[in-house]
């Protein structure tokens, strides 16, 4: 006896976008994890480097806003990569209290070797799987109910 799934899990309504956007989300998240597990690096950790490799030298907090990290997360997170070599602090040049997060030579040479691995893999995921126009509209179409979502969080929070 097949149970019936209710109209709210089915045919394209919020819920179920809802579903499938979070399901999709996480299957992707936990493919991309597997690019950097080797290296020895949480995500957290990779997202610094990248940051990093992608933006140059950063006040600590703007890393952390740029990789969705709270501020004590983001402290343990550069913390860690400091331990193994991989960053260092350096004094901000007009604002003592402030300082700078920059890559060591050797947090750059692995970044570079670890991104492009990943960005290979992602790409071999999505080109397995879309089309380059498939590809534009599953971006316009995020970017769009992103857009909403945000818009219609803020003006609740006013």
């Amino acid at each position: 006896m097949s149970q019936d799934k209710p109209e709210s899990l089915t045919g394209g309504s919020g819920v179920h976008v809802f579903l499938v956007l979070w399901k999709a989300a996480r299957a992707v998240q936990t493919y991309a994890e597997k690019s950097i597990t080797e290296l020895a690096l949480c995500g957290s950790d990779f997202g610094v480097l990248e940051a990093l490799l992608h933006k140059g030298p950063l006040p600590v907090n703007e890393i952390g806003k740029k990789v969705l990290l709270t501020s004590g997360s983001i402290t343990v997170a550069v913390d860690r990569l400091e331990k193994r070599g991989l960053v260092e602090r350096r004094a901000h040049g007009t604002d003592r209290r402030a300082r700078i997060v920059h890559l060591t030579k050797e947090g750059r040479k692995l970044i570079t070797r670890a991104y492009a691995q990943h960005a290979a893999d992602l790409e071999q995921l999505t080109s397995a799987s879309l089309t380059t126009t498939e590809r534009a509209t599953l971006i316009r179409l995020l970017k769009k109910i992103g857009y909403k979502a945000a818009t219609q969080s803020e003006e609740d929070a006013a």
